[in-house]
């Protein structure tokens, strides 16, 4: 019997069109997130340069026609590229012409500039009601700081993410990735989502914005509610956690890991499994506001018992009894661990320009309509006599 040639589940946005006028990170993380699940993208680049991201290397992919920034490869798949002169009428035209037919408009342009150029909301919304049209800004749209840009350093400074992180007697730290513009590229792409979900009601369009100060602030979660609540202004903690012990990282013999202790019974469990039945015995030490209360001989009781043995054997041990705990890996041992490998969590994608590289997979996995990567991240306008032509056609189907 011949085999049946199968294509891939179409995702849960198939048929969705997102014109992707924006750069960098928050942006093209949302319409990569978007078109990972299925919708068609069109990510519209300035000729000659591109989007920021083309030239923050090294790293490069390189392959036999040319190379890409490692940093550019991570949110762009699953788009097609054109390039087109914002500030040329023809420019303005294409995008114009695109947005008349698509759903979504992501920018993270400069307040007013769009607008200037006659695409903004109220242009294209004139010709397309349904549209929702997503503004990603530094801090605000509106308001007393409209139109300072927004970068993730600064604002993870501003909105307190460094204050909070860090050794305790150390100096204020920034988090090891632009963290803030992930918080913002996941915020609009629900925003997105959600704005589609009530145009399916009231067949209107709107317009979403998200700030990158907004999404810093809220992202801080219990840390900022903590302040509100007390007033008291929060401070690092390094590796420990302000309101849970053990919650830390601890050294074995041979590396660190953590312990992860979420409530009284899993502290009960700890002792056990570690054989510390002398602070399983001690009443002070039975509940978390005991455990908080006498932090530091809680902490140096485990810490020098934990240094007699490798981590691998308490991790071992704490397994066993259902502790939560983990090995602090490199990034290196997180793409090798069994979790990624086994499941899925890298995929395969071939370029135009750079070859073949793997790629870290969605880590939105739907049963029925999986994500997928169809379209690896593309060169510098590789669609643009196609789009010219076709228009949203381009993509078939």
């Amino acid at each position: 019997m011949p085999d049946i040639e199968t294509s891939p589940p179409r995702g849960p946005l198939d048929g969705v069109r997102v014109l992707d006028l924006s750069r960098v990170l928050a942006g093209p993380l949302c319409t990569m997130t978007l078109g990972d699940l299925g919708a068609r993208v069109i990510k519209v680049e300035r000729p000659g340069t591109g989007d920021d991201t083309r030239t923050w290397g090294p790293p490069w992919a390189t392959g036999p026609d040319g190379r890409e920034a490692a940093y550019y490869l991570c949110v762009n798949r699953n788009k097609r590229s054109v390039a087109a002169d914002l500030k040329s009428h023809a420019g303005r035209d294409l995008v114009r012409r695109l947005a008349r037919d698509a759903d979504v408009v992501v920018e993270n342009y400069a307040p007013g500039t769009l607008d200037s150029w006659g695409l903004g909301y109220a242009d294209l919304s004139r010709d397309n009601p349904g549209l929702v049209f997503c503004t990603i800004t530094g801090y605000g749209a509106d308001g007393p700081e409209a139109g300072r840009p927004g970068y993730d350093f600064a604002v993870q400074a501003r909105a307190g993410w460094m204050a909070v992180t860090g050794d305790p007697d150390g100096a204020p730290t920034k988090a090891g990735v632009a963290i803030v513009d992930v918080l913002t590229g996941q915020n609009a792409a629900i925003a997105v989502l959600a704005a589609l979900r009530e145009r399916d009601r009231s067949g209107h369009g709107q317009r979403v914005e998200v700030a990158l100060f907004d999404s810093a602030v809220a992202g801080l979660i219990n840390v900022t509610q903590a302040a509100l609540v007390t007033g008291a202004e929060p401070r690092r903690w390094g590796n420990a956690h302000p309101t849970i012990v053990p919650y830390q990282a601890f050294d074995g013999v041979d590396r660190a890991f953590v312990v992860a202790v979420g409530n009284d019974a899993q502290w009960r469990k700890l002792c056990a499994a570690i054989g510390a039945d002398d602070l399983a015995a001690d009443e002070r030490f039975a509940t978390n506001p005991g455990r908080i209360q006498h932090r530091d001989e809680v902490v140096g009781a485990l810490a020098e018992r934990f240094r007699a043995r490798p981590a691998a054997e308490w991790l071992g041990m704490m397994e066993a009894a259902g502790v939560p705990c983990a090995p602090v890996q490199s990034v290196g041992e997180a793409l090798r661990d069994p979790v990624l490998t086994e499941r899925a969590g890298v995929w395969p994608m071939e370029g135009a320009t750079y070859g073949a590289v793997p790629t870290v997979a969605s880590p939105l996995r739907l049963s029925r309509t999986p994500a997928s990567l169809r379209d690896p991240a593309p060169a510098l306008g590789e669609h643009t006599e196609q789009v010219e032509d076709q228009g949203w056609d381009a993509f078939g189907g």
